[in-house]
């Protein structure tokens, strides 16, 4: 049905050691059982037949070792023995459980960081292509699935297996036709019912699957656009949208539970038969009952332990049937390839002192698309502010994001001092590089946390925060309210203006001290005079740092060493800033 293989591979060493420890206690357990049951023979027999127990020949030696000289002797020895095994047996199994439950989470958490880890890592390219949603609901809920659904459940077969082994061995030994009988009758009833269970799980879990998605999808555009959702008075369709996907998924869940569940009253009701018919059966030939009576008590026993194994059995079958497709899709995710860097521990650098230069560069973002660029030929020197202008589509964000790394080009080959930029080195060039998007991604904690991104608390330096505050041109702004940096701006910057979250995002790039700074309309929601100061405030005090910058605005690349114009035939030519109007 799937891959367990592929999946061990994503376990880690720990959690291997931790599971091994459990396959053990499961074994441990099984033998308990099986101690258990086979004592509830003497223990029976010495409550209602001692004197043929004290006869028996194999016990005579340890009679004489426990010096017990008659039958009436025997009865508390054997009751403490099976109360002793009974006890014991559900302790361990309580201890199972509690390492089984803790297990299978801490499994679903390392799975849940491998396939967010994995996915973080994964190129530019792929991040575009794919909603973010779906990410989301497989790192959240569809790992969990996985750890409650496919790896506890196996567990529990695997569990159950030792249990029912070691349970009909004992009751082979006390009477192997009607042991054999129970087993085979039980089991040929659960696998009917898988049978005709199957096709009806394998549908749940195609629908668990897709609209699960689509559940999470749904929440996200509601929550993102909560503007819009108000001023257009959405909240209905976004409602019963939501309605549209949540409920099949509840249903799948609820069918297959049922299907899980189900069973388990028919089969105990005819199980608790077969082992009725047993005892009349026995009883029938047998005209002494107080004989039989131990065997039928073991019986009895063994079968109210068995039940419940063969019950675990199918309904950890139906729960890893009904979260197949989710399995597929985790599984997907734990496959993406890490970097080949984060193997490689080299220490070569690329040091940025002379020219970045773009040779012969085309791109397409897929194989029969049209060109977005063709054949781009551009030298930047460092130290240099460069422009880039051009209609709506030309390309500008595109031959930005070839710069930083983030797209490789189809064609062409981008250079640094000399060095090719490709996918084994250009985590080392974007080490020099900060880019100020024109829409900031803003989290809900502090302005000091914003700006320091991907920073621990406890290495932040404050004073690189104030100074990169002041450039940004927001100092007098943070000072005068209450928390200063410690001011919460909210969910995407929420709580302040669309200008006071462009300049926290032009702060948080000069924080990073990068030898280059890209901003693409990093100042469209700046007014005029603010877009003036800050723009002083970077030539001012960024001296020798390389400037790539897209603006809304031709007064931003009033001071620009030269200015990029990208036609709509895909090709780019230099201007200077007194024909931008005329081009």
């Amino acid at each position: 049905m799937f891959n367990l293989k592929s999946l061990w591979r994503h376990i880690t060493g720990r959690r291997r050691k931790q599971l091994a420890l459990l396959l053990f206690l499961m074994i441990c357990t099984s033998l308990l059982e099986m101690l258990s049951v086979g004592s509830v023979l003497p223990f029976i027999g010495a409550l209602t037949n001692p004197e043929h127990l004290f006869e028996i020949d194999n016990f005579q030696f340890i009679y004489r070792q426990f010096n017990i000289t008659s039958a009436d002797q025997l009865v508390l020895p054997f009751s403490i023995i099976f109360i002793c095994a009974t006890l014991f047996a559900g302790l361990v199994r309580i201890v199972t459980l509690y390492l089984s439950s803790y297990l299978i989470q801490l499994v679903g958490a390392d799975l849940s960081l491998e396939v967010y880890k994995r996915s973080l890592y994964q190129d530019y390219l792929v991040h575009v292509s794919r909603n973010s949603s779906e990410i989301i609901n497989n790192v959240i809920m569809k790992t969990n699935m996985v750890s409650d659904q496919v790896i506890g459940p196996v567990l529990t077969i695997i569990g159950s297996l030792f249990i029912i082994t070691g349970l009909v061995l004992v009751l082979v030994i006390i009477d192997i036709k009607v042991s054999l009988t129970l087993f085979f009758s039980l089991s040929i009833l659960y696998f009917l019912i898988m049978l005709l269970t199957k096709e009806q799980l394998e549908k749940n879990s195609d629908t668990i699957s897709i609209l699960s998605n689509e559940r999470v999808k749904t929440l996200q555009e509601g929550l993102i656009a909560y503007r819009e959702v108000l001023l257009n008075q959405a909240q209905e369709f976004y409602s019963k949208f939501f309605q549209k996907v949540d409920l099949p998924v509840r249903r799948a869940f609820a069918s297959s539970q049922f299907l899980s569940g189900c069973p388990k009253f028919a089969i105990e009701a005819i199980g608790m038969s077969l082992v009725a018919i047993v005892a009349y059966s026995m009883t029938a030939k047998n005209s002494n009952t107080l004989g039989v009576l131990p065997v039928l008590a073991a019986f009895a026993i063994g079968a109210q332990r068995i039940l419940p194994a063969l019950q675990q059995m199918y309904s950890s079958y139906s729960s890893i049937k009904s979260a197949n497709e989710s399995f597929k899709e985790v599984m997907t995710l734990l496959d993406q390839p890490f970097p080949s860097h984060l193997d490689n521990f080299s220490k070569s650098e690329i040091n940025f002192v002379g020219q970045i230069e773009l040779r012969n560069i085309s791109f397409r973002y897929q194989e029969n698309s049209p060109f977005v660029l063709k054949d781009i030929n551009l030298k930047i020197n460092k130290g240099e502010a460069v422009g880039f202008i051009g209609q709506t589509g030309s390309g500008k964000s595109t031959l930005i994001d070839i710069i930083l790394g983030l797209l490789p080009p189809t064609e062409g080959t981008l250079l640094v001092d000399g060095v090719k930029i490709d996918k084994g080195n250009r985590h080392l060039w974007q080490r020099h590089i900060s880019s100020v998007p024109q829409n900031i991604t803003l989290f809900d904690s502090s302005i000091r946390e914003n700006v320091a991104f991907g920073i621990n608390l406890n290495k932040i330096d404050d004073e690189k925060i104030v100074s990169s505050i002041k450039v940004a041109q927001l100092f007098n702004l943070v000072e005068s309210w209450e928390n200063k940096y410690q001011t919460i701006v909210g969910e995407h910057g929420v709580r302040i203006s669309g200008g006071q979250r462009q300049r926290i995002g032009l702060a948080r790039a000069l924080y990073k001290e990068s030898s280059v700074l890209v901003l693409d309309e990093a100042t469209s929601a700046l007014d005029n005079e603010t877009e003036t100061k800050v723009i002083e405030s970077l030539n001012q005090s960024v001296n020798k740092v390389t400037i790539l910058m897209i603006a809304h605005r031709t007064s931003t690349l009033k001071n620009c060493n030269k200015i990029i114009k990208l036609s709509n035939n895909k090709t780019i030519h230099t201007i200077d800033y007194s024909e931008i109007d005329n081009s």
